[in-house]
Formats: structure tokens, C-alpha cells, sequence
């Protein structure tokens, strides 16, 4: 099994707006870092011109970022997450997004062979805000291994 997941937030601004130079010149590397990172499977992207899944349509509403990637582990995503620049943008969000009541970032389990699609993870993202964190979709709070054992550290 693979771990899919996609987070999901709302600009403060447009994307070619001083307020979100900052965040916008790091998407390239910064995807890129994550693309070359040890674990790494996939990355939602525009196809034609490579670009980040942020320029694209999604079925989300407009003003939302998108970012959905599959990982071979909990761990590989994690350490990309914290342990890499990424965690920069991370701990500096409200600079540069919305606060949120919903929980915007979701983890599942798929088979090594699928690639994850906006609408599962749409589904997902509506499921852990109904139902919670369960095996079926969790995050960083409530991890779940592939079996849907709980996890208690990041392995």
C-alpha cells in the first residue's frame, strides 16, 4: 500500500499578489525537493505545462490551493513535511492563508498501482470532517498504518 494525501487552503490573496510572492516563488523548488525526496510516489500536476496542481481547476472552490501527493510511507511524507524547508511554509501559513474550522489535510491508504483522484479525495476530505479520523482517513493527529492499526509516533 501507498499513502495518498492532499491538503487543501484558501489564499489570502491571488496568487500573482505581493502578499503571496513569497509562497509562490518556493511552489517550484519546493515541489521539486519534494519530488526528489526519498519515498516519494506522485504529484497532482498540470500535465501540459508541469506546474503545480495551484494553477489548475479543481472541484474545489476558487481561491483553494490543492496539493495531493502519494507517498510510500507515513514516514517519507513526514520527514519531507517537518523535516525539509517545507516545514518553513508549514509554520508560516497564516501569512499567507485562511484559517480554517474544517480540517483541510487528509491521509488514506490506496494499492501501490492507483493514483488518487481529486473526487476520492474530496470524498475523503468530507468523510474525516463527518465521521472523523478513522482508518478509512486521517491525519497527522490520528494516524492510522495500513493495516488500520493506530499509529502513536511516526515511524
Amino acid at each position: 500500500m501507498h499513502l495518498a494525501q492532499i491538503n487543501i487552503t484558501k489564499n489570502k490573496a491571488p496568487l500573482d499578489s505581493l502578499e503571496m510572492e513569497e509562497f509562490t516563488d518556493f511552489l517550484v523548488p519546493v515541489n521539486k525537493l519534494g519530488e526528489d525526496s526519498s519515498g516519494f510516489v506522485w504529484r497532482l500536476k498540470d500535465e501540459a505545462s508541469g506546474e503545480s496542481s495551484s494553477y489548475m481547476a479543481t472541484p474545489f472552490d476558487e481561491g483553494f490551493i490543492v496539493n495531493m501527493t502519494v507517498w510510500k510511507d507515513i514516514a517519507s511524507l513526514s520527514n519531507f513535511v517537518f523535516g525539509t524547508v517545507h516545514s518553513y511554509f508549514l509554520k508560516n501559513r497564516s501569512k499567507w492563508f485562511e484559517k480554517h474550522t474544517e480540517i483541510q489535510v487528509v491521509m488514506w491508504w490506496i494499492p501501490v498501482e492507483h493514483i488518487p483522484t481529486l473526487e476520492e479525495a474530496r470524498e475523503k476530505l468530507k468523510y474525516i470532517n463527518q465521521q472523523g479520523p478513522t482508518p478509512v482517513a486521517f491525519n497527522y493527529k490520528n494516524l492510522f498504518d495500513a493495516d488500520g492499526e493506530r499509529v502513536n509516533k511516526i515511524i
